[in-house]
């Protein structure tokens, strides 16, 4: 697990050294292939994954949750299957709203896409597609090198008309020249600070498709101080046993959440 955590922390943090400005038509361009990237829009996709929360002094947490995805729908349901205390909660999305069920009085609640995921440092929006270019604004963007990957590094201003949409006013966005897959993620508030910062050090190929292997998120708000060194909060997120097979509809209701937490 240490060597896991080391991997994805030097994606995490490793900056580039070598810069080189794109025209801004291009890179509107490289945006939306990024985005494209992000979701299976030709099929629905279902995951399983592992969250592995890293609590500096307190030791670890692990989440497991299967997660099934129509992205051409915006539709997205995620069982929660670890661990048994947690056991038959679960997400549901759609008519781009967001439902968290507990079956313990069998009531579903509003959640937002900027709310934690299981009270990780996982946001519920970033286990989604993502749509930077219809959100955000580019205010630069560079070739850069991220450790030994040739990378595109995008500068993005959320527009005025998705203030209200986006979980950060100000991001910055490195994905991999030759394929647009996002690799790295910056996340600052509207005054310039550091709030988070995300990595997918590793991809797995299924069906042609590129699927993240490994993805860590670093909470640079939640932290402690240990040894004199601060010590952040992190998560890392596994995905495993991937499938692209098309799925009935009433994956993405209540009801199939209802049925399968009895």
């Amino acid at each position: 697990m240490k060597k896991i955590f080391g991997i994805a922390l030097f994606f995490v943090l490793t900056s580039p050294f070598f810069a080189q400005k794109i025209p801004l038509a291009q890179a509107q361009e490289i945006l939306k292939k990024v985005d494209l990237s992000t979701g299976y829009f030709g099929s629905d996709f279902t995951g399983e994954y592992v969250l592995v929360q890293e609590k500096p002094g307190q030791g670890n947490s692990i989440t497991s949750a299967i997660m099934h995805r129509r992205d051409s729908k915006s539709m997205c349901t995620i069982r929660i299957t670890g661990p048994d205390s947690d056991k038959g909660k679960g997400y549901v999305q759609f008519d781009k709203n967001i439902w968290f069920y507990d079956p313990s009085n069998k009531q579903f609640t509003f959640t937002a896409p900027r709310d934690k995921f299981q009270n990780t440092n996982v946001n519920n929006s970033d286990l989604r597609p993502q749509h930077y270019s219809d959100l955000y604004d580019i205010v630069d963007a560079e070739y850069v090198d991220l450790g030994k990957l040739d990378c595109v590094c995008f500068s993005l201003s959320a527009k005025k008309s998705s203030s209200n949409e986006v979980d950060y006013p100000s991001i910055k966005v490195w994905a991999t020249k030759d394929d647009c897959l996002t690799r790295k993620r910056e996340d600052y508030s509207l005054s310039g600070q550091l709030l988070r910062v995300s990595a997918i050090p590793s991809y797995q190929k299924v069906e042609g498709r590129s699927v993240p292997s490994k993805m860590v998120i670093q909470d640079r708000l939640r932290g402690q101080k240990i040894n004199g060194k601060i010590k952040y909060e992190s998560t890392q997120i596994t995905v495993s046993n991937v499938s692209f097979q098309k799925l009935g509809d009433v994956v993405y209701s209540k009801q199939y959440l209802e049925n399968m937490s009895l």
